[in-house]
């Protein structure tokens, strides 16, 4: 009997179904039935499975889906994926092509639309022109996990940078680089920071952004797989969760810096709630001076630190940015 595979979950998560399911087209149905229970603009980014999509409740679906199999994949439910054998990339493609052994990783094959390559163009260009800096950085400090409160901002997964690092790390990277924050959270500083913060940017913009920049810099979260996707170098800073899970360690342009390795536990998503291994992985992305200092070497070692250029007539100043909000508190 055909299948029908419904996606759910964050976004990188959701992108990361995707070779699988292209080789379940290619191989098994041409016509296969994919549900996008989240995110469903970025299987518009796969050519081969942007026709093959449908939104959760549309009309019609039903009719697609009486005859097939209703499959889920869930892959943290996976051996082979709380064991650290396999990726989410292979996990998907473990459970969507029903195989025995451990494939290779499979590949991404993103296509950007015009509209958001220009955005993201755009974007870099007037950054560096505006900064006076050669090369631009995208920095995603904040997982999935992370919340505002007040005056606080703080992830209890243990997957997002802390206030303090991300500004110190903003403030050494601006002196050689343009530094744009890929977050839709204000962070909480009374200063003025280096960097700015794109307005309004939706999630295929930013894949614009990202093809766009010199370097990207994050943790677990959805940007580090544009970078992988899209060819980008990249520091991945991991806390709570596993390299071998998340990230991508053999790719040879990935500098991944491990903080939580000594010290981490395995936290069962979407299998139970361990809350004693949730509070013990509260810390894990806290750095130390040393750490600090990987994650700037990592990045000044495949950059350099070039020069800035003139910027007499823009003045220099990142606020004149018409589509940017520069990064300060409100």
């Amino acid at each position: 009997m055909k299948k029908s595979f419904f996606i759910n979950g964050g976004a990188g998560r959701v992108l990361c179904s995707i070779p699988g399911l292209e080789y379940y087209k290619d191989n098994v149905a041409d016509d296969v039935v994919i549900v996008a229970e989240a995110w469903q603009e970025l299987f518009y980014s796969s050519k081969k499975l942007r026709n093959n999509i449908w939104p959760a409740n549309s009309k019609g679906l039903w009719d697609k889906l009486k005859q097939t199999e209703l499959i889920s994949p869930e892959p943290y439910r996976l051996n082979a994926y709380f064991t650290q054998k396999v990726n989410l990339i292979q996990a998907f493609d473990i459970l969507i092509n029903d195989l025995d052994d451990i494939p290779e990783s499979k590949s991404f094959n993103l296509e950007i639309n015009k509209a958001d390559q220009v955005y993201g163009h755009n974007m870099i260009a007037q950054l560096k022109q505006q900064t006076g800096k050669e090369k631009a950085i995208v920095f995603q400090p904040l997982g999935s996990g992370a919340k505002r409160d007040g005056n606080f901002l703080y992830d209890s997964s243990g997957r997002s940078f802390e206030v303090r690092d991300i500004i110190r790390i903003v403030d050494e990277l601006a002196k050689n680089y343009a530094v744009i924050l890929m977050t839709n959270l204000e962070i909480p500083t009374e200063k003025q920071m280096g960097a700015v913060m794109p307005n309004d940017t939706n999630l295929l913009q930013w894949m614009g952004i990202v093809n766009a920049c010199d370097y990207f810099l994050g943790c677990d979260s959805m940007g580090q797989h544009y970078a992988n996707a899209l060819g980008k170098p990249a520091t991945v800073v991991i806390g709570a969760t596993y390299p071998e899970n998340i990230s991508y360690p053999g790719n040879k342009d990935f500098t991944i810096i491990d903080n939580g390795k000594e010290t981490r536990e395995y936290q069962p998503f979407r299998v139970t709630h361990d809350f004693a291994i949730e509070r013990d992985s509260e810390d894990l992305m806290i750095f130390d001076d040393n750490v600090m200092k990987q994650i700037i070497d990592s990045i000044e070692e495949k950059l350099g630190k070039p020069k800035s250029k003139d910027t007499t007539k823009s003045k220099n100043k990142i606020d004149n940015l018409p589509l940017m909000l520069q990064a300060k508190k409100k």
